[in-house]
């Protein structure tokens, strides 16, 4: 480097420091993408200074990605101008030395140290920050938050006149710019993204059921999960009060509607508890117990009715139809079912495991263990992955599991989806092609 007005050793040691340059500002930029805003906003809440900082970043994001593309231009720009050189003049008297043809000695030099630098820049400066600052993300976000503010106040006019002029440009093609934070996804994205995930098994199927009934609770009107009219049990106005606590003991609700007369007069609603609670002959008229009954359209979507029920304190409401009559009962369980599958409360009947339908079929529940089936039906069904028959027969078909849905297993026996609660298979029909005597097992009632 003739003419160079810096010693060889200090173009070394600048070749190192735009390579920790480089390497900084693209761990920076992959950490504040990746770390997550609402950690960064708890730290700041603990006290945590460099937090502070680092929540300046997460908060004007697309500033700091601009500013973190200047600095690795920038570190790239002066490497290729130092780095090539420099490695070259330590390459020269070497080659000297091996009496190496002069016309050899610059192109030989010149391709090793391009070579050298090009390596040192992807590795070192480019792929080994990147992955550490994916792993990583809140520690490097903290360290470089406060670095990076300095350097964007510094550079904030070049930042403004380069992201001008980038701009104008798209303009002149006609093309919107965009923002280079726009992290946010679509509904259908988002379930891509979660079935993806558990494809690789990072999730599990309860909790890629609970983001799909998350998303499918939202569009979800009342009157699609309603108890209708016809399977309603109700208490009347008009019978006895023996009569209608007979009625609720037999049924073993936990809160009836009160009718008066019929279920298009809906006047409020009894708990068993307060009915419970009545001794002999002091109350004769169950209207004396009523509490008051919310009623909604029966086209209100779920996620209204669960606001209002929160904001009512109350468990229980009646759909009205569009013309003014009772359509239906929304319960505050029948609304959580919807996210979180089927709830049984202590009066629910409990259905057994294992039904036989005829010598050549069986109605089981999903939740059965796969080694109780395989010891019942003498299937060597594997274990490695799934503890439930529900569970294998979900990894046997395409998502989302259907009613009707076959899986033909080895012994002539076929797997049928019998029911389904959104992505779980809670009910299956096992079906062997010959007649079998096949026995129950000693624990087929859950």
């Amino acid at each position: 480097m003739d003419g160079d007005p810096f010693p060889l050793v200090v173009n070394l040691v600048l070749v190192l420091l735009l390579v920790f340059l480089n390497g900084f500002f693209v761990a920076a930029e992959f950490a504040m993408v990746k770390v997550r805003g609402t950690r960064i906003d708890t730290l700041v809440q603990e006290g945590n200074k460099r937090a502070r900082y680092a929540s300046h970043l997460t908060n004007h994001l697309d500033a700091y990605l601009s500013a973190c593309q200047l600095g690795i231009t920038l570190a790239s720009l002066g490497l290729g101008w130092i780095g090539e050189p420099a490695v070259a003049d330590v390459l020269t008297p070497l080659f000297s030395s091996l009496h190496l043809p002069e016309s050899w000695i610059h192109p030989l030099s010149f391709v090793i140290a391009f070579t050298f630098i090009t390596v040192l820049h992807i590795v070192l400066g480019e792929l080994a920050p990147k992955t550490f600052a994916i792993r990583q993300a809140e520690t490097i976000t903290l360290w470089t938050a406060a670095p990076l503010v300095l350097f964007r106040k510094i550079m904030s006019p070049f930042i403004w006149l380069l992201n001008g002029l980038a701009n104008q440009l798209l303009k002149v093609f006609g093309i919107a710019p965009a923002s280079e934070s726009s992290s946010a996804h679509t509904e259908e994205e988002i379930r891509i993204l979660m079935k993806e995930s558990h494809k690789s098994g990072l999730i599990d199927n309860t909790e890629l059921t609970l983001v799909d009934n998350i998303f499918e609770f939202a569009e979800t009107n009342s009157r699609e999960i309603m108890i209708p009219r016809t399977e309603m049990i109700c208490l009347y106005g008009n019978l006895s009060f023996e009569d209608n606590k007979a009625i609720a003991l037999k049924e073993m609700h936990t809160r009836y509607p009160v009718c008066d007369n019929d279920k298009d007069n809906i006047i409020g609603f009894v708990h068993i508890k307060d009915l419970l609670k009545v001794s002999d002959n002091t109350i004769h008229d169950i209207r004396d117990l009523l509490r008051p009954m919310t009623t909604v359209p029966e086209s209100m979507p779920i996620s209204a009715l669960l606001k209002l029920m929160q904001k009512r304190k109350t468990q229980i409401a009646i759909l009205i139809d569009e013309y003014g009559g009772t359509a239906g009962l929304v319960t505050l369980e029948d609304i959580m079912e919807e996210i979180v599958g089927e709830i049984q409360d202590e009066f629910d009947e409990e259905r057994p495991d294992v039904e036989r339908r005829d010598e050549r079929t069986y109605s089981i529940s999903g939740m059965m263990l796969i080694e109780e089936v395989n010891s019942f039906f003498g299937l060597d069904i594997p274990t490695d992955d799934y503890d439930t028959i529900g569970g294998w027969m979900y990894s046997q078909i395409e998502i989302p599991p259907k009613k009707y849905q076959t899986v033909e297993h080895e012994g002539g026996i076929r797997f049928v989806i019998e029911e389904t609660d959104h992505l779980r298979v809670s009910r299956i029909s096992v079906i062997r092609e010959e007649p079998v005597d096949w026995e129950e097992p000693q624990a087929a009632s859950g």
